[in-house]
């Protein structure tokens, strides 16, 4: 099964470490469900400790790079999930649902194997603001394209709970928006090779070249100042859960 993730999946458990705040917030939204599917798995980041877990994912190298746990692990896809009615007492799926070939039908799977809550984290395409977008304005439109709209949510899952996942300043975990107070990191091809949007991309150099010039310069911290006193900020990550 070839998957985005067997190529840009390398060292991704290295990088993508669950930062505990997020976590905590996917377990508040998950309540006391003890069975829960997490779907688009990866390297199980932010399965919660003590529940009985059943991973989805698609990615040979995406599994092999998981830590020991107690967590039934399955190769497979959102779209086709390989259980029964209301297998599992929650379900989870973390920044995961732009990389499905069927949204509406990975979502719907993940309804009829699911008794109660249903937790998304993912991001709000029609939110502006992230300065990274000034380098790479290229990110805009790909989330437009990936990403689906809240009210798609809605739509398939009727009533929900939408709530804004603010980023910590020293976020561990390395996706995207990771390092918004931390500049320079986007410009080690380490962390960006963790970054799915980044290989979504076709020629970064010059958003780069200029991203360096403008921290060399002094430029970027005087566009940014008013981030650098920050302890979070509001990304445009949103967990999304059913009522």
């Amino acid at each position: 099964m070839n998957t985005l993730y067997d190529t840009i999946g390398l060292n991704y458990a290295n990088l993508r470490k669950p930062d505990f705040r997020i976590a905590q917030r996917i377990e508040n939204a998950l309540g006391n469900a003890k069975a829960i599917l997490n779907v688009g798995a990866g390297a199980g980041s932010y399965e919660p400790v003590g529940k009985e877990i059943t991973a989805v994912e698609p990615s040979s190298k995406m599994i092999a790079q998981r830590s020991d746990s107690n967590a039934t692990v399955i190769q497979g896809s959102a779209e086709d999930l390989p259980f029964g009615d209301k297998a599992f007492d929650a379900s989870m799926a973390v920044l995961t649902i732009h990389h499905w070939s069927d949204q509406e039908k990975g979502v719907m799977e993940m309804r009829r194997v699911t008794r109660d809550k249903i937790v998304f984290l993912t991001y709000d395409p029609s939110f502006r603001g992230f300065w990274l977008a000034d380098y790479f304005p290229a990110l805009i439109t790909l989330d437009e394209v990936q990403m689906p709209k809240i009210s798609s949510y809605e739509k398939w899952l009727g009533s929900i709970k939408v709530s804004p996942v603010p980023i910590p300043h020293d976020c561990s975990d390395s996706f995207l928006t990771g390092y918004w107070r931390r500049p320079a990191a986007y410009l080690d091809e380490r962390v960006r090779a963790a970054m799915s949007p980044f290989w979504a991309l076709d020629d970064v150099s010059e958003g780069l070249r200029k991203h360096e010039a403008d921290l060399k310069s002094g430029a970027w911290e005087q566009f940014y100042s008013d981030l650098l006193d920050l302890e979070e900020l509001d990304c445009g990550y949103r967990l999304v859960a059913t009522n």
